[in-house]
């Protein structure tokens, strides 16, 4: 007999990325722990969960700080917050009404920063994540950033034959004639992978 558990809605946006905004929503059990919820940002939004993750209250000088303990971990107590780990907390631990933000870090070097919003606590049988809508292709991983995309992007739109084009077509495994499609979202696909965490 299935009994209910507590569930979050979260909806999930890149931040610094229009036309299209690259956002998605998710319904999570609140006992995930932050890296099972990792895993579930990863699986979205189509990242390669090649890079170090963070969680953190403020996009500067954070006061909670949430990943995987490294050595080289620069902590300074005038400055951040100690890290703590994301296999020990569970969302819950954190998110206790809707409207609670966090933000959510990908590769430090190219900084792809996360706005995570609990828009709604609710029940369900599951125990499982499911996306349950979503606007905008990933980015491509390594691309360089916000900036590096949006140049992209704009290459494709404004030159699509130019030497810069032709370059990232074959960096991205494009046709020859291919551009690539910003728009790019699949629902199913997403869910079906989400199966597989």
């Amino acid at each position: 007999m299935n009994t209910l558990s507590m569930a979050f809605q979260f909806k999930i946006q890149l931040k610094d990325i229009a036309k299209p905004p690259v956002w998605r929503k998710v319904s999570v059990p609140a006992d995930f722990s932050f890296f099972q919820f990792h895993g579930v940002i990863q699986v979205v939004f189509g990242w390669n969960n090649t890079h170090l993750f963070e969680f953190k209250d403020k996009e500067y000088q954070s006061n909670l700080r949430i990943g995987i303990p490294y050595e080289d971990d620069f902590f300074d107590p005038g400055f951040a917050a100690q890290l703590k780990d994301a296999e020990e907390m569970e969302l819950s631990a954190v998110f206790k009404k809707a409207g609670e933000k966090l933000f959510y870090v990908y590769d430090f070097g190219d900084s792809w920063l996360h706005s995570i919003t609990l828009e709604a606590i609710g029940f369900k049988n599951e125990k499982e994540a499911v996306c349950l809508s979503g606007k905008g292709a990933c980015p491509p991983e390594d691309c360089g950033g916000v900036w590096a995309y949006e140049e992209m992007k704009d290459i494709f739109a404004t030159v699509p034959g130019s030497e810069a084009a032709v370059e990232y077509r074959d960096w991205l495994g494009l046709d020859e004639e291919e551009t690539w499609d910003a728009h790019l979202f699949n629902l199913d696909a997403v869910n079906t992978n989400l199966k597989l965490l």
